[in-house]
């Protein structure tokens, strides 16, 4: 995400602060760079023309010029625009007063609706909500099934009638069935098309006068750049939009739909897609995006993440094992599953600060893990608990169980004595030790 303009911005701020002092020419060269980053990040040329506009204005006056560092004055200009052109807070969705909520997801067929109305219900059943989704794509029986089975696997009630050819209708009886059986949140799915078109405008607009609902979303593939933009502002200026969802921002490294829906639209982004899992949604911080923009991380983020995934009990549990090299592959295996939950290695490095060029050229294999999992799964208790045991035959037969071959099972063995004579090291405070070079579960 953003991987392409923060690589170009980078460059540009680094030009800045090696020098000692600015004058106003210096700062004018350095607009027409970013200039020229954003328009190739496919960011709207309106927008762009504005972003400078406030930026020169902000940083060529006599306090940034003269003052200690002039350079890291105008990055904090770019920053503060940065985070203002992305809608300057974050938005929440406005819950009812008197429940349910009801929120109508709108946006064209492939942008990744119904999968992110299923993650979108995921998020307000871990606050404690009592979601309904509900199937109003009647133009696509596939997607009727997907969120099925999306709310099977989430353990989340989808109201559904494959009888009716009617979304209104449908809408309004899943409306008075979630007041029966008192859901507070109701989604609902609608249809969608490859492009926009009178039928679809009309459906949907007959839907909303139907439901009446709190919170109309537009959910947008950033991959699609400026055409999800102006999809975005035809949608609002014909149905009235509340937010935006931005999907597929994980492999968008240009990130110009992002930077742009905002302004053009005036709508504020809810909520972004980083990742095909059903948990990959997350709030839309402006402030947080403007610092991973810039390079420079977000901490905020990767804590948030992990306080999700790591309990503190089970925490000080696995301090206490590994000081007493009681750490087995079995907690291996549990670590590693909510090191996945996270995301990917790649995402989570480049929310630390400074990671992003460090990282640039790093591959980090995701099947590693899977196999890792694979040859722990294909142990027995026995083994997982006192891997000293695994003789010749035992590793053949954990490489057939897991598909693996018994040189994968050497070098995972390898890589846990090391790790744990690390360990040993470090318990007896033992200055100086290194990792070997080839130590890496993830080679």
């Amino acid at each position: 995400m953003f991987d392409s303009l923060s690589e170009k911005l980078e460059s540009i701020f680094n030009k800045l602060k090696s020098r000692g002092f600015l004058k106003e020419e210096d700062v004018d060269v350095a607009l027409k760079e970013i200039r020229l980053a954003l328009l190739e990040a496919d960011v709207n040329y309106k927008v762009v023309k504005e972003f400078i506009e406030q930026v020169r204005q902000r940083a060529i006056g006599k306090e940034v010029l003269e003052s200690l560092s002039p350079g890291q004055q105008v990055i904090k200009i770019v920053h503060d625009t940065l985070c203002e052109t992305l809608g300057g807070q974050s938005s929440r969705i406005q819950l009812a007063a008197n429940p349910p909520t009801v929120i109508m997801m709108t946006g064209l067929q492939g942008s990744g609706k119904t999968t992110t109305s299923a993650k979108l219900a995921r998020i307000f059943r871990k606050e404690g909500r009592r979601p309904l989704l509900v199937a109003a794509d009647l133009q696509r029986p596939a997607a009727i099934d997907q969120l099925i089975t999306l709310g099977k696997q989430l353990d989340i009630p989808v109201f559904s009638n494959k009888d009716t050819k009617d979304p209104v209708f449908l809408s309004t009886e899943a409306l008075k069935q979630a007041k029966i059986d008192g859901r507070d949140i109701v989604i609902i799915d609608t249809a969608g098309r490859l492009h926009i078109d009178e039928d679809l405008m009309n459906q949907l607009q007959r839907i909303k006068d139907s439901v009446k609902p709190h919170e109309v979303l537009l959910v947008a593939d950033a991959m699609t750049g400026q055409d999800a933009v102006n999809m975005a502002k035809t949608f609002n200026e014909r149905i009235g939009i509340d937010g935006i969802i931005l999907t597929k921002m994980d492999g968008d490294a240009r990130g110009g739909a992002a930077l742009s829906i905002r302004h053009v639209t005036g709508k504020p982004i809810k909520y972004i897609g980083v990742g095909e899992k059903i948990d990959a949604l997350e709030q839309f911080y402006p402030d947080r995006i403007a610092t991973r923009i810039l390079g420079m991380g977000d901490v905020l983020t990767l804590i948030e993440k992990a306080q999700q995934s790591f309990d503190a009990k089970e925490a000080e549990k696995l301090q206490k094992k590994l000081i007493e090299e009681e750490f087995t592959f079995e907690d291996l295996r549990d670590q590693l599953k909510k090191i996945r939950s996270m995301g990917t290695i790649e995402s989570l490095l480049s929310m630390i600060p400074g990671m992003n060029k460090a990282i640039k050229d790093v591959k980090v294999d995701e099947k590693e893990f899977v196999k890792i999992e694979a040859i722990i799964n294909s142990m027995t208790k026995q083994e997982r608990a006192n891997p000293n045991i695994l003789n010749g035959s035992r590793r053949r037969r954990i490489a057939m169980g897991s598909g693996t071959s018994v040189a994968d099972i050497n070098r995972l063995m390898k890589q846990y004595l090391e790790m744990k004579k690390m360990l040993k090291m470090f318990k007896g405070g033992k200055k100086g030790f290194r990792l070997p070079k080839d130590f890496s579960f993830f080679q």
